[in-house]
């Protein structure tokens, strides 16, 4: 639901709702108050039985062993609530706050020596309506689901605390050594009303989370206690300070949940994509030709070896994720086939089923759902460590995007320190919710795997593309939404239940990119064409030279890995009014696209919004968050590159022949032949050729 006013002004730490118009007052909070809960019990089909591996997962990460040595953050108290606060709500927290902890606080005889309690709100996420698909699946599970997604920032904040080099422990309901509910009024993030804890501006419920910590930062003041907790006046309701509007959960109610935020069934579907696939030509590659798979085993060169372990995770927010999303991977399910229990309900209907399905996506966070066949040609042929190979097992993708952010990207370079937490975020955010989707479909009886960042036997890619997600872009290897642009990180999960499945999309974006180089303009590396579309193992793309691309990101020492083409496409863009009638404007008036490329540089699309920049440039070394080394990439808009650039651009591509056969593990190195690599871009074939050549009958080679 897009917003009336823009929050470009609005500094990140502050959130997304206006609570800076609460009165505040000192005061103890009022005892034997409960957190909100659900209002009726979960059904038997319900997701419940698939959450208490999780939560038990993510509970034995909520303490752990401070870095060795302390960072060098600032000394401002005001400056560190700030950056923990912002951290937070990058985490999607929906309030945050901070206290000092008081001995009548702790649940536990023997407490550790914490002084601060940084205490954070989730609200619970819009459920189906009863009888609308997925109800039977969601309903009843709100504070078991919100409990789970408050355990999972719970973690990375007490293991972000811990990287700087001070205690913290997280808590949350069924592991807390601490009083949530006083703590929570305490921080002034919720009141207590007739003994159940109450949030600002919303009705809907929500669970409580807190790091204790020895970490001290400036404290706020709670919710004086005869404040109202409703919109105080017009503006405030409408959003107009930037925050999140007062009718937007009545307007997202007029949405069946399956259907999501975002109005894709407005999309023009087509029966194939707007770039040629040819099937029957698509060679299926080895996990071990991915490149920075590649890099691991050395074939990029010792300085990429090295750095491919901690490339994206040198920022200790970044740093803090990853033993979730590592630990993640042994509960993403199986291939093999299971006999149907009973659970779920009648799943005979692929229509009820997908939607069903995609109601459960969006209900635990998923911003995109799309559903497309598991075609063989989509599935690597043989594994990585040990060369086996994979024989397609699924007949079916759930795909799924997670939109890493408009605030925080307006902020950043694309290149600087905060570039890997972004996209970290995104696959612990991912591999969860395919995760638990994956657990729900395995329990009503059919076979599931989910597939992450972390450990996927399929392509994302063509999945994305075949679901209706996206087209391809001139970034090359990205597929572009209408609605969120390329700032994504996808996720999915196979399955034999049997689904109905989306059409690809068309709105226009193979003309704009065809137009618009502005990625290719502000790549740092000029691993972006400027030139036109080719044909690579039977796909018609825009083909990034990801040798180029790949060493930078891993290499990258003024920042943690990149993302600035995603940054600087004129498709990413704040969640506006304005902003979806541009869409709609380069959808429906063709002659409209020339203009609107140029307006985004005009306007400063792209440029860095430094009220956005919230977070601390530091670097993970040897176990130890320091000031980055070499220091920071500073970049902004160039409109002067694209001529010198284009100019001087040699692009490689590595088809399956230049890649390493199946069967190669990582034992083997099998370096990088650059020279053919630069051979066979330029001998690439034309899509137009390709299409004159099958619409002759002649077979590709």
């Amino acid at each position: 639901m897009a917003r009336l006013f823009s929050n470009r002004d609005r500094p990140f730490d502050m959130g997304t709702l206006p609570t800076e118009l609460l009165p505040r007052a000192a005061g103890e909070p009022v005892p034997g108050v409960r957190q909100p809960a659900d209002h009726g019990g979960a059904h038997a089909d319900s997701i419940q039985g698939c959450l208490p591996e999780y939560r038990e997962l993510f509970h034995k990460h909520l303490d752990g062993v401070p870095a060795p040595a302390r960072a060098p953050v600032p000394d401002d108290l005001i400056a560190r609530a700030r950056n923990l606060k912002a951290s937070a709500y990058f985490m999607d927290a929906t309030l945050a706050g901070v206290c000092e902890l008081q001995p009548q606080d702790w649940l536990e005889p023997s407490p550790p020596l914490h002084s601060h309690a940084f205490v954070l709100l989730v609200e619970f996420t819009r459920e189906p309506k009863p009888g609308e698909p997925g109800a039977e699946w969601t309903r009843g599970t709100n504070a078991q689901r919100t409990d789970l997604r408050c355990a999972e920032i719970a973690v990375v904040m007490a293991g972000y605390i811990r990287a700087l080099g001070w205690s913290a422990r997280g808590h949350v309901a069924g592991q807390a050594q601490v009083d949530l509910a006083a703590l929570a009024q305490r921080a002034g993030v919720a009141q207590a009303v007739d003994g159940v804890l109450a949030m600002p501006f919303s009705r809907r419920g929500f669970r409580v989370a807190v790091v204790t910590t020895d970490y001290p930062m400036a404290t706020d003041l709670p919710i004086a206690p005869d404040a109202s907790l409703a919109w105080p006046d017009d503006a405030a309701y409408l959003g107009a300070a930037g925050t999140r509007p007062g009718f937007e959960d009545a307007e997202l109610a007029r949405r069946p949940v399956h259907a999501g935020r975002y109005p894709m069934e407005r999309i023009r579907r087509v029966d194939e994509p707007t770039t040629l696939v040819l099937r029957d030509e698509i060679r299926r590659v080895p996990k071990r030709a991915d490149l920075f798979t590649r890099a691991l085993a050395g074939d990029l060169g010792e300085k990429a070896r090295l750095e491919r372990a901690r490339f994206a995770v040198k920022h200790p927010l970044a740093w803090a994720m990853t033993p979730l999303i590592r630990n993640l991977v042994p509960l993403q399910g199986t291939r093999e086939p299971l006999q149907p229990s009973g659970v779920g309900g009648d799943l005979s209907d692929p229509q009820r089923n997908a939607q069903a399905i995609k109601a459960l996506g969006h209900v635990l966070g998923a911003d995109l759902v799309g559903i497309c066949e598991a075609e063989p040609w989509m599935y690597y042929s043989h594994d990585e460590v040990e060369g086996r190979p994979i024989v397609p097992y699924h007949r079916y993708a759930v795909v799924m995007l997670i939109d890493q952010g408009f605030e925080t990207m307006e902020g950043a370079s694309g290149d600087d320190w905060i570039s890997g937490a972004q996209s970290m975020r995104a696959y612990l955010r991912g591999a969860t919710i395919a995760g638990v989707m994956a657990a729900h479909v395995r329990r009503m009886g059919y076979s599931a795997r989910a597939h992450s960042n972390a450990h996927s036997e399929l392509l994302h890619l063509p999945a994305v593309l075949m679901a209706g997600l996206g087209e391809l872009s001139r970034i090359g290897e990205m597929i572009l939404n209408p609605f969120i642009g390329p700032r994504s990180k996808s996720v999915l999960f196979t399955t034999d239940l049997p689904l109905a499945v989306d059409k690809p999309i068309d709105f226009g974006l193979q003309a704009v990119c065809g137009m618009c180089m502005k990625c290719a303009r502000e790549c740092p590396c000029n691993a972006i064409p400027f030139g036109p579309k080719v044909m690579f193992n039977g796909y018609e793309i825009w083909k990034p030279d990801i040798e180029k691309c790949g060493k930078y990101r891993l290499t990258n020492m003024k920042g943690s890995a990149c993302g600035r083409c995603m940054k600087t496409c004129p498709y990413n863009r704040e969640d506006l009014v304005e902003a979806e009638r541009l869409l709609w404007l380069s959808i429906e008036v063709p002659e409209s696209r020339r203009q609107l490329i140029d307006h985004d540089d005009r306007s400063g699309g792209g440029q860095r919004n430094r009220v956005k920049r919230w977070w601390f440039d530091l670097e993970i070394v040897d176990g130890v968050a320091v000031q980055p080394q070499a220091g920071v990439n500073e970049r902004d808009l160039d409109l002067s590159r694209t001529d010198k650039l284009a100019a001087a651009q040699k692009l490689a591509f590595y088809p399956p022949a230049l890649q390493p056969v199946g069967g190669t593990t990582l034992s083997t190195v099998a370096p990088i032949d650059r020279k053919a690599g630069l051979e066979a871009y330029a001998a690439a074939e034309s899509p137009r050729a390709a299409r004159r050549r099958r619409d002759g009958g002649t077979p590709g080679g």
